[in-house]
């Protein structure tokens, strides 16, 4: 009988464990995609993440090989694909460059990652 208790214990935590990690936002993929070179500068970084975000507290940026900022504006949430995130961008020459995200789920869990691409032409 306590072997039946323990094991169902066991059992229930593991299930929880899995929920709690289901519900953080992280990246599943970007456009320039993760460490990619493209020919070509691109207008915007997008992302999705594997949750739903929350706007108010969701961020990225992109910036230079310098450190220099290259976005064109702040990065928006799509209103109909809240797991989309976008980074208008300014136009870009060929270089390095790093998109910096922090995001916060609608369920109040936060994720963070940085990412590179690189603009191989004009």
């Amino acid at each position: 009988m306590m072997q039946r208790f323990l094991m169902a214990t066991i059992l229930a935590g593991s299930a929880f464990a899995t929920g709690q990690a289901r519900a953080h936002a992280f990246l599943d993929h970007a456009i320039p995609a993760v460490g990619s070179s493209v020919p070509t500068a691109p207008r915007t970084v997008t992302m999705w993440f594997t949750e739903q975000l929350e706007p108010v507290f969701t961020t990225a940026t992109v910036t230079d090989k310098a450190g220099n900022n290259v976005d064109a504006g702040t990065a928006q949430i799509d209103p109909k694909d809240r797991t989309e995130l976008e980074v208008p961008l300014k136009h870009l020459a060929p270089g390095i460059y790093t998109v910096t995200w922090h995001a916060l789920s609608v369920d109040t869990h936060t994720t963070q990652g940085r990412f590179t691409f690189q603009v191989s032409g004009g």
